[in-house]
């Protein structure tokens, strides 16, 4: 009984690792296929030079990086606005 316990948890333990490795190996694949940073005029025949899957990988990333950043800010604005109103009632509060 004690084994099959043992060898439950030995490979839970080997997946879990295994799947953190791929993981990883995945975003060092993402971030190395990332060629360009920005595009503008300048370099437009660098960005029509890509591929189709390169350009959709490309976007796809942007609008990550997009979501990313504005889940940040909405998250910084909501923690502003509970400390305005929490200031505001702790003043309600005072003047009552």
């Amino acid at each position: 009984m004690l084994l099959k316990l043992v060898m439950i948890f030995l490979f839970l333990f080997i997946f879990l690792n295994l799947k953190n490795l791929l993981k990883f190996k995945r975003k060092q694949k993402v971030l190395k296929t990332k060629k360009f940073i920005t595009f503008n005029k300048k370099n437009l025949n660098n960005w029509m030079n890509l591929t189709k899957k390169e350009r959709y990988n490309l976007l796809k990333q942007d609008s990550l990086n997009y979501m990313d950043k504005r889940k940040i800010l909405l998250d910084e604005i909501r923690d502003e606005y509970k400390k305005i109103s929490r200031e505001n009632s702790e003043g309600n509060i005072e003047k009552k």
